[in-house]
């Protein structure tokens, strides 16, 4: 979307989070329209959580949180809206009362099952893009790495000093 009036990609380091959302609205409406196309009710933020469950079982919210980097509030955000299309079933824990559990339903199950397909050509498709793209993903990864060791807002501070 690189055109002569991109003002984020002009204004370069200091609009990396709107070109970062940018493109994060454009995959995930790709995402969403190749999802209404095979005529699924699947919305991609529910991806992370709903992928968790079915390779590990039930989760409670936390370890989802931790297992997808996000936060608690998320996946509770993500619980709701899932739990509410039939796709998981919470409990809570037996051994502790303020913690849930959550499990795909049968219908989630299901729906899994249909999208294993899908989910890989959007893996191979991601995975061509990354390559054509000279290794985002990598690019990522490092940026992740280089904001762990030291967050943006350090940096800005010692920018100004």
């Amino acid at each position: 979307m690189k055109e002569a009036n991109d003002y984020p990609a002009k204004m370069g380091g200091a609009a990396l989070g709107a070109r970062l959302r940018r493109l994060s609205a454009a995959i995930d409406a790709d995402a969403a329209r190749v999802y209404a196309a095979a005529g699924v009710a699947f919305e991609q933020r529910w991806f992370g959580v709903v992928d968790q469950l079915a390779r590990n079982g039930p989760m409670a919210v936390g370890a989802l949180a931790d297992a997808l980097g996000i936060s608690h509030a998320s996946v509770s955000e993500t619980r709701r809206s899932l739990e509410a299309a039939g796709h998981i079933h919470v409990v809570t824990d037996g051994s502790d009362g303020r913690r849930r559990v959550l499990a795909l339903s049968a219908q989630g199950q299901a729906l899994v099952d249909r999208l294993g397909s899908l989910w890989r050509a959007f893996d191979d498709a991601a995975s061509a893009l990354d390559q054509e793209a000279g290794g985002v993903t990598a690019a990522l990864d490092r940026l992740d790495e280089a904001l762990s060791r030291r967050s943006l807002r350090e940096r800005i501070y010692d920018a100004m000093a």
